[in-house]
């Protein structure tokens, strides 16, 4: 079984959404082999804790206004150090990178096809910090 094409829209619009907020790092996998309950991760992190909840803010926005979907459940908003975006289908994870290096979600997943992301996602903070010739 591979992630429904409507899993498959909302991992690009949240992609989308995470990079035009600068998030580093941006996958996703396909664990629709793996999990019942969901089709599909996308992870993502953040330098800090702001900017953690604008990404998350971000992801739902977009969600909402492009597909009319919302996630069923938000969790982790006190702390801002992992926020959990449960949209069935898909599940959202955006990290402070300290818990994204500490828990390493892609190495319990790496198991799982990865996803390709629109073109348009940049998802590397190098890119932005000049390692690839400059920012966006």
């Amino acid at each position: 079984m591979t992630a429904s094409p409507d899993a498959l829209a909302l991992v690009a619009v949240a992609a989308r959404a995470a990079s035009d907020k600068l998030a580093d790092d941006i996958v996703a996998f396909d664990v629709s082999d793996q999990l019942v309950i969901t089709d599909a991760f996308v992870i993502c992190s953040a330098a800090n804790d702001r900017q953690v909840v604008a990404i998350v803010d971000a992801i739902e926005e977009r969600a909402r206004i492009e597909l009319g979907q919302k996630p069923v459940r938000r969790e982790g908003d006190r702390d801002a150090r992992w926020v959990l975006l449960d949209f069935v289908d898909v599940v959202v994870h955006v990290q402070h990178v300290e818990e994204r290096v500490y828990y390493s979600l892609e190495r319990i997943w790496k198991d799982c096809p990865v996803i390709a992301l629109p073109a348009d996602v940049v998802t590397g903070a190098g890119l932005r910090h000049g390692a690839a010739g400059g920012a966006r």
